[in-house]
């Protein structure tokens, strides 16, 4: 059997490496439709897959796609789809169910201009609240943004690993400009990989309660063929997995499913900073926008004007308090977004009163350092 951790150093694009993260990350399953820009992903799998005894599905939509993904799950298989926006908003009903009975799964939307078909081939970070708000219902979701193609990588290893931890649906935000931007890729041996393993039940069949969770608010999680017979269902359904309607059994259900995430917030979020603790004007960016923005601080600070830079590599579920504090000492602050104005919004809300200049782009490229920079100077203009 060919090698499942590829370890190395190579020369290749996002979409590969994200292909590679989920295999390393012991990836079984792997269901899609094709769609720019997220097509090459699916190419990498389907060429990895038959030497690793995985199994590589091209459905009919990508509703087919997500919701056999879920089957995978409760099969066993860590399980993953990409796709773009437009994929999304199909598979979205199906994301909510993967909630509902907590099936652990990935996805990863190579974010392209919207809305409709948009821009199949340009880049773009318009999708930031589809992922968050997308689904009806009281929904907590988990998503990270890399910035790089090592990224790409390193984090779709970990949207597995918090995917299978929190029994959850998790978001990988990619975008165009990342997916097919070639860049150098260092992947480590097997065993320098941190895996997460899901969670199973220790108890015998007869007493094993397949919603019952201790104060991890996370459920062990049987397979379908394991000798646990249960019950699963996107109704609202007691500890059994039998649908309850009672307001009870709502209120309890709801509040696990979103505590075991909003309880877990400091632990999930990741985020750099980059000179902060002195900083005046406070950029706040995420994806392949903190790029441009890392340099813009470092020409900023060449001249003498203290800006500093906090890169969300986590954006859900959202980091109010850690945000707030960075912002504490900070004047002005700076959020730049490849799009007309998602994630500004919960920035102001985490640091009002405090001023929020606003730096959206819409179209092809990401912000130049030079326009970033600029907007820094206006601060102190």
């Amino acid at each position: 059997m060919a090698d499942r951790v590829l370890t190395g150093t190579r020369f290749v694009h996002g979409d590969w490496a994200c292909a590679e993260g989920a295999i390393s990350a012991g990836c079984g399953y792997y269901a899609a439709y094709p769609i720019t820009p997220a097509t090459e992903i699916a190419e990498r799998i389907a060429q990895r897959f038959p030497a690793l005894g995985g199994t590589f599905i091209q459905f009919e939509d990508e509703i087919g796609a997500i919701a056999s993904v879920i089957g995978a799950s409760f099969s066993g298989l860590k399980a993953m789809t990409a796709t773009s926006g437009p994929g999304v908003s199909l598979m979205l009903e199906n994301i909510g169910l993967a909630v509902m009975t907590e099936a652990p799964c990935v996805i990863v939307n190579v974010m392209r201009g919207g809305p409709s078909t948009g821009q199949p081939t340009m880049g773009a970070q318009g999708d930031v609240m589809q992922c968050r708000w997308g689904m009806h219902g009281d929904v907590e979701t988990i998503a990270l943004a890399p910035q790089s193609v090592q990224e790409m990588y390193d984090l779709t290893v970990e949207a597995f690993n918090l995917s299978e931890a929190y029994r959850t649906p998790v978001f990988l935000l990619s975008d165009a400009n990342i997916g097919h931007l070639y860049e150098r890729l260092t992947i480590p041996r097997d065993g320098e990989l941190t895996l997460v393993e899901r969670k199973r039940p220790t108890l015998p069949p007869i007493e094993y309660l397949p919603y019952g969770a201790d104060e991890s608010l996370v459920p062990p999680m049987a397979s379908f063929g394991d000798g646990y017979r249960f019950y699963s269902t996107g109704l609202t359904h007691d500890e059994k997995g039998y649908p309850d309607m009672s307001a009870e059994t709502q209120d309890r259900l709801i509040r696990r499913l979103c505590d075991k995430i909003r309880r877990n917030t400091d632990k999930i979020t990741r985020t750099e900073a980059l000179m902060t603790d002195d900083c005046d004007v406070l950029v706040v960016a995420y994806g392949i926008t903190a790029r441009s923005a890392a340099t813009a601080v470092k020409q900023a600070r060449d001249r003498g004007l203290k800006a500093g830079l906090l890169r969300l590599v986590s954006l859900w579920p959202f980091p109010d308090k850690l945000i707030e504090k960075t912002a504490e000492d900070a004047k002005t602050l700076i959020v730049a977004e490849m799009n007309y104005g998602q994630l500004v919004r919960e920035i102001e809300r985490a640091v009002k009163p405090k001023p929020v200049r606003f730096l959206p782009k819409l179209g092809e490229n990401p912000h130049t350092p030079g326009e970033i920079l600029e907007a820094i100077r206006r601060v102190y203009a």
